[in-house]
């Protein structure tokens, strides 16, 4: 055997060696004689990807990465010897705990069947741009700059796509990818998937997935070996979608500039437990404030924050600002219902449950009703739309394991606006939908409606889920489904009535849209039950229309899945105007914003 090895041609062995050094502890030194080739970089818009395969010096690499702008976020990506680096500057730099994955564009095969009821294609119009930073800011990822895309981005070196959905024209998704060979003059000649992001508010499965194959069948088109990416070591459902797709993984390193952006990548984990979505997104507005924060009560949501001699507890956005009273008036919504429409709102007929004859005359007077708990929130035990006395039965005795007072209210049409109110002054302005699901034509509704509810879980923290309850099969029976029915393909229905977030409802941002009536009757509704914080329920037949019915008040709203708008701050700001900065704060006191 000895012999056969020896007498072997010279070269034999090439493709091993070549697959150990693609694949080794070490990415090879990818740079020639050419000054060309060396220390190269390229601007992604949220920051620069740095090649770090392409520095033969370190200390030329840590120079670059001290160069980061401080509203940017570098990437030093394929870094040779990673602890000589790190130790060249171990205050200012760390390793980042994310994994590389590569797909080999030579073996890889496009899907057979393309995803319905979005488009994926190329980066087109300031529209979409702006619709980008809503989904980056979503996220917690770095906004670009608008003028970048059309002034300063080589589109030889990037491809930027956005998945829009056909009947809307929302764009739900979007996706980067680099050519490495035009980005480092031939140095290094793969590719790479940056800024994966799509809406939490995504109505159809699989946009991920399209943006990655879309990007990868191009770079396969112009003949690139692989496609490479970097994702956190924890983001289980991101790394279950790539190695679906037939990515491996590769030890590759990446370092980064310790920054505020990148702060809890490595100061590590907290040591308190774990607090909700609504709680967290005040928690760290303090934080990174300077804002004491020391958390009561992780199950409940209950936490202190402290600074300049003032301290308040809080459950998420209630505070000890809010009076009893105020709380109360919320909690009992037929009070509610009678304080707002003595200050001049507009509110739909409403009846306390009970009477049979009573009900039987509202019904009737009326067509189609609302029963819901008198007390309660996040949508449970309501019901909507009831146009015979047996389901408004049922639905009473449903409610009453919420409540053991019932009220029953006209059913009043249209769409769900929430609008936030902080200080009296509205910050955020937001339709809800219900949940839905859309049919592929294979698929039973059980598993359509599991599958949403699963989505809608990971994108709000756990937060989101959709029942299957009687209200649901109430839904499903209007549209003549069941559990068992096989949605045809493309077809849409909603599984529930109410647009509560917990519910599987999503929220879709028009702070920028709304008429300025309804803006005006949310701070009425606010002031009329004096309640500083509050998330003012309103049905309207659009955004841009006067024309509204009072729903609802709610003395704890929910701040997160409001992006772009700037909810947590704005409530720091309430609670602690002297931690605003010193812009901001002039900015408010002038206009009254």
């Amino acid at each position: 055997m000895a012999e056969q090895e020896i007498g072997r041609p010279k070269g034999a062995f090439d493709h091993r060696l070549k697959r150990m050094r693609d694949h080794g502890m070490k990415p090879e030194y990818r740079s020639d004689e050419s000054e060309a080739h060396k220390n190269r970089l390229v601007d992604c818009g949220w920051g620069r990807l740095v090649f770090g395969n392409t520095f033969a010096d370190p200390h030329d690499l840590v120079s670059v990465l001290r160069d980061e702008r401080a509203d940017q976020r570098d990437i030093a990506f394929y870094v040779r010897d990673p602890h000589v680096v790190l130790g060249s500057a171990p205050q200012e730099l760390f390793l980042d705990p994310s994994h590389t994955y590569r797909l080999d564009l030579a073996t890889y095969r496009p899907a057979r069947n393309r995803r319905k009821g979005f488009t994926v294609r190329r980066l087109g119009s300031r529209r979409d741009a702006e619709a980008i930073n809503v989904l980056y800011t979503s996220r917690n990822m770095v906004p670009v700059p608008l003028e970048f895309f059309w002034n300063r981005m080589d589109q030889r070196e990037l491809t930027v796509l956005v998945a829009e959905e056909d009947e809307t024209g929302a764009i739900v998704g979007t996706a980067m990818g680099v050519n490495h060979d035009v980005a480092t003059g031939g140095a290094d000649k793969g590719s790479s998937l940056w800024c994966l992001a799509v809406s939490p508010q995504a109505r159809f499965p699989g946009i991920g997935e399209a943006l990655v194959r879309r990007l990868a069948e191009q770079f396969k088109g112009r003949g690139v070996p692989y496609m490479d990416l970097s994702v956190m070591h924890d983001n289980e459902q991101a790394i279950s979608l790539y190695e679906k797709l037939g990515f491996e993984r590769v030890p590759f390193f990446t370092v980064k500039i310790k920054n505020t952006i990148n702060e809890a990548l490595y100061a590590g984990p907290s040591v308190e437990q774990k607090v909700n979505p609504y709680a967290t997104i005040i928690i760290n507005e303090a934080r990174r404030r300077g804002i004491r924060a020391e958390i009561m009560d992780a199950e409940g949501g209950f936490f202190r924050l402290s600074y300049g001699g003032r301290s308040v507890r809080c459950r998420e956005s209630l505070t000890d600002f809010t009076s009893g009273v105020a709380m109360s008036i919320c909690d009992d919504k037929a009070v509610t219902h009678r304080v707002v429409k003595k200050a001049g709102l507009n509110v739909p007929a409403q009846i306390s449950a009970g009477d049979e004859q009573a009900m039987t005359e509202f019904l009737d007077r009326f067509g189609s009703v609302v029963v819901k708990p008198a007390r309660g929130e996040q949508g449970k035990g309501i019901a909507i739309g009831l146009t015979a006395m047996e389901e408004i039965e049922r639905a009473v005795e449903t409610a009453r394991t919420y409540s053991d007072e019932v009220v029953l209210e006209e059913c009043v049409k249209g769409q769900d606006l929430r609008l936030v109110v902080i200080d009296y002054k509205v910050v955020a302005a937001a339709i809800r939908k219900p949940a839905e699901i859309v049919g592929n034509g294979r698929t039973a509704i059980r598993d359509l409606i599991e599958s949403q509810s699963r989505r809608r879980s990971a994108a709000t923290g756990g937060e989101s889920l959709i029942p299957m309850d009687d209200e649901t099969l109430r839904c499903l029976a209007a549209s003549d489904y069941d559990l068992d029915s096989i949605l045809p393909e493309g077809e849409i229905i909603q599984v529930r009535k109410t647009a509560n977030l917990h519910t599987g409802g999503t929220i879709h941002d028009v702070t920028g849209e709304t008429n300025h009536a309804l803006v005006e009757a949310a701070i009425r509704a606010a002031r009329a039950i004096e309640i500083p914080v509050t998330g003012i329920d309103l049905m309207v037949t659009s955004h841009r229309e006067p024309e509204y019915w009072f729903i609802e008040a709610n003395e704890r709203p929910g701040l997160a899945n409001h992006e772009p708008q700037p909810t947590a701050e704005r409530f720091v700001d309430f609670l602690f105007p002297l931690s605003m900065p010193q812009p901001v704060r002039h900015v408010l006191n002038r206009t009254g914003l």
